[in-house]
């Protein structure tokens, strides 16, 4: 199935809920901690609990790339135990020269095997280009970003008189011929979300930022469903996965999921 056509079908059933699969070995219940499996052990329940009520998961590769050939494992232990028709996102924020960037598109889509990535723009359409090769897959490339710093660049005034962001909106679009591109745009910038929205056209939006970050929920879907837009992604990493430190954090965390779910879909009825 289709990257696109995983989301789509999802975002149908107004699930919406990105789940940042992004363990540290610091945070996980500490009865977890004896077992040789510890991270794979606490991703599994995750997904167990939550796989019916989510979008997507995406795992943020520098919480396994940190632990060394034994981290990249387990990635790809977590990617076999995530159903086939839920949409896996790769958060590597990759972005290179076009040799590189081939050597991580194939790393990222025929390795791992996963659905989608990010992508840092900043090198130009040749550092994108051989992820776009996979016409099949969904490359979320980072417009906007949830964190403070990302206005020294990304909010910077271009000669043409719009920012820099918007230029990259604007490349996107035109780097999607085959509707295999989305965007990154930060859920704590709303200001900026309400007046670039209609821009944003048919491309589907990851929006990290919800929870820990302090972007709001309500606020963030309303500004989507006002606008008739449906393919959104709303990722929560850690008001999820570490809503409980108990032997039922599992199930605290399909519950707190629930609870988004339900948010989401009474906005759907307004």
């Amino acid at each position: 199935m289709k990257a696109a056509d995983k989301l789509k079908k999802r975002n149908n059933k107004k699930l919406h809920i990105c789940v940042g699969l992004d363990p540290d070995e610091n945070k996980i219940p500490s009865f977890l901690k004896s077992s040789n499996s510890a991270i794979l052990d606490f991703n599994t329940a995750i997904v167990n609990e939550t796989s019916s009520y989510v979008a997507a998961y995406k795992l943020n590769f520098a919480f396994y790339e940190c632990l060394g050939s034994k981290g990249l494992d387990i990635i790809l232990e977590t990617i076999k135990i995530i159903p086939d028709d839920i949409l896996i996102i790769a958060d590597a924020k990759r972005g290179d020269i076009g040799n590189s960037s081939k050597k991580y598109a194939a790393s990222i889509f025929e390795y791992f095997k996963c659905d989608a990535v990010t992508l840092n723009p900043y090198m130009g359409e040749d550092s994108i280009s051989p992820f776009l090769e996979y016409k099949d897959k969904l490359n979320f490339i980072l417009a906007l970003t949830s964190n403070p710093g990302g206005n020294d660049f990304e909010k910077l005034k271009l000669d043409k008189g719009n920012f820099l962001f918007q230029e990259v909106i604007s490349k996107v679009k035109q780097w999607s011929e085959n509707n295999n591109c989305g965007i990154v745009f930060g859920a704590t910038k709303l200001d900026e979300l309400t007046e670039n929205i209609i821009s944003f056209d048919a491309l589907p939006v990851l929006l990290p930022g919800i929870g820990a970050q302090g972007g709001d929920l309500n606020s963030v879907v309303q500004t989507f469903l006002q606008n008739n837009r449906r393919n959104f992604l709303i990722n929560t990493s850690r008001s999820v996965i570490y809503k409980s430190s108990g032997s039922a954090f599992a199930k605290a965390a399909k519950e707190e999921v629930l609870r988004m779910n339900n948010l989401i879909s009474a906005l759907y009825t307004n």
